[in-house]
């Protein structure tokens, strides 16, 4: 099963509306974000962590970064760094590495959330591929994927 039948499949089970749009080839998050014409604000940017030598998803805006040390707290943990490739390509196997859609729930990953990705009644995100983003309101996505939200990042 491909990321986007996997999407497609958990959405329509929890009857959430979402559109799939298709862009040019972009790696980052910030790209996505341009090629999409959207402001990164509104761009969910997946960074796979490893926390007490376990894998975590923290997903934020695409214009901030991760604060490690804010991570640890809300998450308990007494070491959390940012994950190499290697460590979770397998754990994504129908995902391009680098392009994860914010839907840790569907790998059995645990998702932290920004809450200023709250502040927005939809959310843009990669959906699996360097190619393909999927749009859906913020209130489904938290509805399905029940991340725990705090302050995780430095804003930009």
């Amino acid at each position: 099963m491909s990321c986007r039948d996997r999407l497609m499949t958990l959405l329509e089970k929890a009857a959430a509306p979402y559109q799939f749009h298709h862009h040019p080839r972009a790696y980052t998050a910030q790209e996505v974000a341009s090629r999409e014409h959207i402001s990164g604000d509104r761009f969910a940017k997946v960074v796979m962590l490893v926390a007490d030598n376990r894998l975590a998803m923290a997903v934020t805006r695409a214009n901030d970064q991760v604060d490690v040390q804010k991570v640890a707290r809300v998450l308990a943990a007494t070491e959390v760094r940012v994950a190499h490739e290697r460590e979770f390509a397998d754990i994504f196997p129908d995902c391009e590495v680098g392009a994860m859609p914010p839907f840790g729930n569907l790998y059995g990953v645990p998702v932290v959330m920004d809450r200023r990705l709250a502040e927005y009644e939809d959310i843009v995100s990669q959906a699996g591929t360097h190619t393909e983003t999927i749009a859906l309101h913020f209130a489904d996505y938290e509805r399905i994927v029940h991340p725990r939200v705090a302050d995780l990042a430095v804003h930009a």
